[in-house]
């Protein structure tokens, strides 16, 4: 059964070189309160497991561990929206692993099957064939992926029980998936009910996947961030 604690009790559970993977796109279904507790717990020589990179402009949500210069490794399909990030790419203070998005999606869920490879066509005649193995199924060339898994996951959600099982709301994105792909699993709500106030049609991520259950901002409070965040973006 999930154990709720607070943020700093959950970020004691991150520790120096862990691989964490953080749910989310460009501000979207972010757990943005334990991305506030990692970076300011000064956690480093961190893998970072994300599909993207931080809300555009730098400096915001996974933006905070870049500046902070807390990652070593970001695996990820996206990075363009984060210059901070991309000059430690550049000046190789931080090591890129890409793959295209579908793809790092299908190598998470693989992580969390317990599957040993995601064998695909994507990116074949492309520049994508250096980041893989090629491989000949059936006369047919492919390129073959390792899953990935991480010590810690992070992820959000919009409601859990006291058991874990989780509701989304909206946009899940990465979420899902990666609470199945990680040794420890960390969930930010916006809120938790009792059991049974979430419908069994509506649990997205089943309680026994998670472990450990932690309060973020609510509804209100996150909307408010956004629209700030969005107003003082469009002003770049």
């Amino acid at each position: 059964m999930a154990v709720q604690i607070t943020t700093q009790e959950a970020v004691k559970k991150i520790i120096d070189k862990s691989s964490v993977m953080i749910g989310g796109f460009l501000g979207a279904a972010v757990p943005l309160k334990m991305i506030d507790e990692i970076a300011a717990a000064g956690i480093k020589d961190l893998t970072v497991i994300s599909i993207g990179a931080g809300y555009r402009g730098g400096g915001v949500d996974i933006g905070k561990m870049v500046l902070n210069k807390q990652i070593i490794k970001y695996v990820t399909s996206h990075v363009g929206t984060d210059p901070n990030l991309i000059k430690q790419i550049v000046n190789e203070e931080v090591e890129l692993e890409l793959s295209p998005m579908g793809t790092f999606v299908e190598r998470v869920r693989a992580g969390g099957a317990g599957l040993g490879a995601v064998v695909t066509p994507v990116g074949m005649g492309t520049e994508v064939e250096a980041m893989a193995e090629k491989i000949i199924v059936d006369g047919k060339p492919y390129l073959l992926f390792k899953p990935i898994r991480a010590d810690v996951a992070v992820i959000k959600a919009y409601r859990s029980d006291p058991l874990g099982n989780l509701q989304y709301q909206g946009m899940s994105n990465t979420n899902p998936v990666m609470a199945t792909a990680a040794d420890i699993v960390i969930a930010e709500v916006d809120e938790i009910v009792g059991v049974g106030e979430i419908a069994c049609e509506q649990v997205g991520t089943p309680g026994i996947f998670v472990d450990y259950i932690v309060r973020g901002h609510s509804y209100e409070e996150r909307k408010n961030i956004y629209e700030e965040l969005w107003i003082a973006t469009n002003k770049l």
